[in-house]
């Protein structure tokens, strides 16, 4: 039986760049930064509101998951926004979207009242869409 679930993966197209971009734009912490090989490390990010749950930014190579051609074909994918990876929460949306604006994170969708919340729809540096959301408590 499964129990829960530890790490999600994020294909990111450089490393250091999405770092800087999960740690200093969206205020995330490093978890584990450790090298794997000479052309990748595992680097993970989480919230310090949930520990347990760790972000793999991983980047996109030819690898033993990827032939060079999906690679590319990948890249291309993520840097066209085609990924919608997840969604972020917080508890005033408001707060969160100025303060990330004001730190350059590119937003596609204001914050907008919708029937779960409010959400306004991000970008990280290289491409993958995600949600910050405000949700509506709900009553059973």
């Amino acid at each position: 039986m499964i129990t829960r679930m530890t790490h999600m993966n994020i294909y990111v197209l450089d490393q250091d760049s999405a770092l800087d971009f999960y740690i200093n734009k969206l205020g995330l912490k490093v978890i584990i930064d450790a090298p794997m090989n000479k052309e990748v490390r595992w680097l993970t990010v989480g919230t310090t509101e949930q520990p347990g749950f760790e972000i793999n930014l991983t980047p996109v190579h030819e690898s033993i998951l990827h032939s060079k051609d999906t690679a590319e074909a990948l890249r291309d994918l993520i840097k066209k926004g085609t990924f919608g990876v997840g969604i972020f929460t917080c508890t005033d949306i408001m707060a969160t979207y100025e303060e990330l604006k004001a730190k350059g994170v590119e937003f596609i969708k204001p914050p907008t009242k919708e029937f779960y919340g409010t959400e306004a729809l991000f970008k990280d540096d290289s491409g993958n869409w995600f949600s910050l959301a405000q949700l509506t408590p709900v009553t059973v």
